[in-house]
């Protein structure tokens, strides 16, 4: 008894079924290093962002580490003053200019850095970089392509894999 499937459609079907396979575990993947993040250190992976993009850029304000991390201003203050409460990081006054507010870390949020894992996308760099440059190539152009079917070209975001951009902890769910 037939099916009508050509053997056409048994290969997209089968390709079609590796790849949300596939992305499903990348998404997976990204929500388990971020319930590990914030069950070892109580830090979500956003606030990890935040914290180290403070720590890259010295004097950043609200407005420029919102740009830099792709969140918006008002997630960021949340994500800042969750740091701050923490004692990781303080805001400053600028001292020519009184209203110009920089976020600077702190010894204490110097040292959490030092000790905390890399983040996934430092781990998946690394894994990058040691791969043949074509293959580095086909992999960027194949998930463009995926983002471009997906018709989620116009969707800005930082290089960082972040889930509960909000910068709170994360809900617990059913595994």
């Amino acid at each position: 008894m037939s099916t009508g499937m050509t053997s056409d459609d048994a290969f997209y079907a089968d390709c079609s079924l590796r790849i949300l396979r596939a992305m499903r575990r990348i998404i997976r993947a990204v929500d388990l290093h971020s319930r590990e993040l914030y069950s070892s250190l109580q830090i979500t992976t956003p606030q990890m962002v935040c914290l180290y993009s403070i720590a890259t850029e010295r004097g950043i304000t609200l407005t420029q580490l919102a740009r830099q991390v792709s969140l918006n201003a008002s997630t960021v203050t949340g994500i800042v003053d969750r740091l701050e409460a923490r004692g990781l990081v303080r805001r400053e006054r600028g001292t020519h200019d009184r209203r110009k507010i920089t976020l600077e870390l702190t010894a204490a949020g110097r040292r959490f850095i030092a000790a905390a894992p890399p983040l996934l996308q430092d781990r998946f760099s690394e894994r990058l970089r040691a791969l043949p440059e074509l293959e580095q190539v086909t992999i960027a152009l194949s998930l463009e392509r995926v983002v471009e079917m997906m018709e989620a070209g116009n969707i800005t975001t930082s290089p960082h894999l972040l889930l509960n951009p909000d910068g709170n902890a994360p809900e617990a769910q059913s595994q």
